[in-house]
């Protein structure tokens, strides 16, 4: 199953490289550091390496505070961060500058996995959330590479899929050292997929802080918004939601900020705002919000707890239609209060609860969300009900850096680099 696996991918190279291409249209980035994916790297300083995959800006920020405290046990180690899209390796690269090495995973085809690992000769490998690549995690086994699958999540959906190629994907989740699944649920479906060495570890975003950074610039940003005007932002959205968001948009005066997920889409949404003759400002104006102004677009990257901060409520996208849903949690942290739609799978339990908590409120359509969030921006009582909801859903799932620490220092514990931390002080056993 693994050769025929790979042999179609040599199949779709010349569809890979073309997809490179077509998304270059909209994100140049695509075009940059292209032998990277291929296995072709620059230099580095010899150190020994932690090597993490965080795909995209999601998984990039919930490495965060794992990557401070892997820095701080680890201080002989140099921290490898790899992502496969630009926003990612941008989002890595806002968060750690130069602390980190950056680079692309290689495509999983074996001389490229192979050069990748001879290159950067990982003790340790870390894969985040579900990036399961058999390729990858045969040559990481043969070579006598440890691979972890941390805050591992699998939809019934992913499951559904991954179990159309059982073969391939049992082979490859039982070549892994160790899985760390978020949820209960996710351990099931991954152990019920061929998963061995399996634990439940939280869910590693419930640990994130916004910066002061991005606490300050909230203030700033409220009060560009309008200390005095309501705001619902409408957060990481994703293509369709937007167009019925502005359908519904009330006559009320409360501004609307919508931050798509995706920033090659900021020119359709400004399409749809001039379409409807909708009066609207960016947010790359940097300057306060005209009384006029109904919809403020959200152009920036790297924001987003800025943006939570400034806002009264928030939906968050990629829930409205069948998208699977976006992090929640970043909002709550920062006490802002979320409802969502009906599409959660990727984010079932930390929705379920949130809602519990009532951190969030889950409504089943774009007219019962809009009317929900008219009542609940009429209803400070009800807003700051949901705000001390918040505070208590964090709170309560904290731990799952710990524990990801717990299991990497099982696999670490014996490399000479950790007499270099045994007395840094994280709590950790040794």
């Amino acid at each position: 199953m693994r050769i025929l696996y790979t042999l179609v991918l040599w199949l779709l190279l010349p569809y890979v490289l073309l997809r490179l291409l077509w998304r270059a249209r909209k994100q140049p980035e695509y075009l940059s550091h292209i032998a990277e994916r291929f296995g072709v790297y620059p230099g580095h300083d010899g150190r020994p390496v932690i090597w993490l995959h965080a795909v995209s800006v999601g998984e990039t920020r919930a490495t965060q505070n794992l990557v401070a405290r892997l820095r701080a046990t680890y201080p002989g180690h140099r921290i490898l961060l790899t992502h496969a899209t630009p926003t990612g390796r941008a989002a890595g690269e806002q968060l750690y500058g130069d602390h980190v090495l950056r680079v692309y995973l290689p495509y999983d085809y074996p001389f490229a996995v192979g050069r990748f690992l001879r290159h950067f000769r990982p003790q340790l490998g870390i894969l985040m959330e579900t990036e399961i690549w058999p390729n990858l995690i045969r040559v990481a086994h043969q070579r006598g590479t440890p691979l972890l699958l941390l805050n591992a999540r699998m939809s019934e959906k992913s499951e559904r899929g991954y179990a159309r190629f059982a073969g391939l994907t049992r082979d490859a989740l039982a070549r892994l050292s160790a899985v760390a699944a978020q949820t209960e649920d996710d351990a099931a479906r991954l152990t019920k997929l061929g998963a061995r060495n399996m634990s439940v570890m939280g869910n590693l975003k419930f640990d994130i802080e916004a910066p002061p950074a991005m606490l300050t610039l909230g203030r700033w940003l409220r009060m560009q918004f309008g200390a005095e005007r309501k705001v619902f932002l409408a957060a990481s959205t994703r293509e369709g939601e937007e167009a019925l968001l502005l359908d519904a948009l009330p006559t009320a005066d409360w501004l609307l900020v919508i931050v798509p997920r995706h920033p090659q889409r900021f020119a359709e949404v400004v399409a749809m705002l001039e379409q409807r003759g909708i009066a609207y400002q960016r947010r790359s104006e940097d300057r306060a919000v005209e009384p006029s102004v109904r919809v403020v677009l959200g152009d920036s990257m790297g924001e987003m707890f800025a943006y939570y901060a400034a806002a009264d409520l928030a939906f968050v996208g990629g829930s409205l239609l069948p998208y699977g849903g976006q992090n929640l949690i970043e909002a709550c942290a920062v006490g802002t209060p979320v409802l969502v739609g009906p599409h959660t799978y990727n984010f079932a339990e930390a929705t379920r609860l949130a809602v519990a908590a009532g951190a969030a409120r889950q409504l089943q359509d774009i007219d019962r969300l809009v009317a929900e969030a008219q009542r609940l921006l009429m209803d400070e009582d009800a807003l700051s009900a949901m705000r001390q909801g918040c505070a208590g859903f964090v709170a309560a799932n904290r731990g799952a850096t710990d524990a990801a620490l717990q299991l990497i220092d099982l696999f670490l514990s014996d490399k000479p680099e950790i007499s270099l931390s045994s007395s840094a002080g994280t709590g950790m056993p040794r």
